[in-house]
This record gives structure tokens, sequence and C-alpha cells, in this order.
């Protein structure tokens, strides 16, 4: 991602932008939080609709300060949940709180994080699931060429064509949130529709 893209964007576009890529990490939360009855998913949900609804202008305002350090406790420790579904639905919700600060104070840098977290969680994905035998070599091949990969980079493309595209604001922003919703679909393409 050139820092220059993000530098261009308007303060709301970055908070779009960073919103869409934590929709699309959200199931791995949900589906974490489900299955080992861990946090409070619904204030989650609500938070993350809250971004949305404040974007499109409709709903009632919502405090992000306030907000941050509720969601903060939704994030689970890596020490107390030794196993692999807590490290995605951790980068959720890091990236949650992560978006709460850019709304608040628009800052370039913070959405860049927020895209390499996402393309973390892909690659541990890939590399969890990756054949134990592979060089270095190959795995970083692997990694870059996998379809999810592929998928998170189109993602962001798609997201940075809508926002630079002439549509007005509303459109836009229903796009992105049809976009990153994904069918319900995570970045590492896990869903929690039972």
């Amino acid at each position: 991602m050139t820092d220059q893209a993000l530098s261009d964007l308007q303060d709301w576009q970055l908070v779009a932008l960073a919103t869409a890529m934590t929709e699309r990490m959200y199931p791995n939360f949900a589906l974490f939080s489900r299955l080992l009855e861990f946090g409070e998913p619904e204030r989650v949900r609500r938070v993350l609709d809250g971004l949305w609804d404040s974007l499109a202008g409709s709903g009632a305002k919502m405090n992000f300060e306030v907000q941050l350090g509720h969601i903060e406790r939704n994030i689970p420790s890596l020490e107390e949940y030794d196993m692999y579904g807590a490290i995605p639905a951790r980068d959720a919700i890091i990236a949650l709180c992560t978006t709460l600060n850019i709304a608040i104070q628009p800052d370039p840098a913070e959405v860049d994080d927020i895209i390499l977290l996402s393309r973390e969680t892909v690659a541990g994905f890939i590399e969890l699931n990756a054949d134990a035998q592979l060089s270095d070599e190959e795995l970083v091949r692997l990694i870059n060429t996998h379809d999810l990969m592929l998928q998170e980079d189109d993602f962001l493309a798609d997201c940075l064509e809508l926002l630079i595209s002439k549509q007005p604001k509303a459109a836009v922003i229903g796009a992105m949130k049809q976009l990153a919703s994904n069918d319900g679909y995570s970045n590492i393409g896990i869903s929690d529709n039972e």
C-alpha cells in the first residue's frame, strides 16, 4: 500500500477504509467469541455498525472514545487462550480499536497499520495450513500467491477504487459495507453463520 495513496484520502475516506478492513475481520472474532463464550460480541457488532452509521450520516451519534474502553476489554489474551483462533480474533478487535482511534483522529499511518494487520492475519492462516516441509522462500511464495492473499489484495484495491470514484458518499459507503461483509466470510475465509 503506498503511503501516498492513503495520504491523498480525506478523513471520512480513511475512516471508511479502516471500517471496511475491520468489518472483513469481524467474523474471526464473532466465531471465537461464540465458541469460547468470550467477550461481548453484541457490543462489538453494535460499535462496528455505529461506525458505518456515522459514515452514512444516519443513526444516533456514538461516543467513540467511550466505546474504545469497552471494546479493549474484548481483546483475548494469547496467554489465556493458547490456540490459533485467539490470534485472528485478537487482530479483529485490535483493528476495531484502531478504527475507533481513526474515527476520533484520522491518521493515514493507523489505516496502514490495519491493512498490514489484516495481511498478517491472512499470512498467518496460510502459514498455519502450509506444508511444514516448505523452505522459507517457498512459504513466502505460497503466501503471496495464495487465493486468500489475492482476495485480500483485490478487496483493498476495490475499496480504494470506490473511495476515489466520483459516486456520492452514501453510495460509496453502501458499496463498501456490502463488499466488506463478504457474505459473512472473513479475510481468512471463515464464517460465524451457523
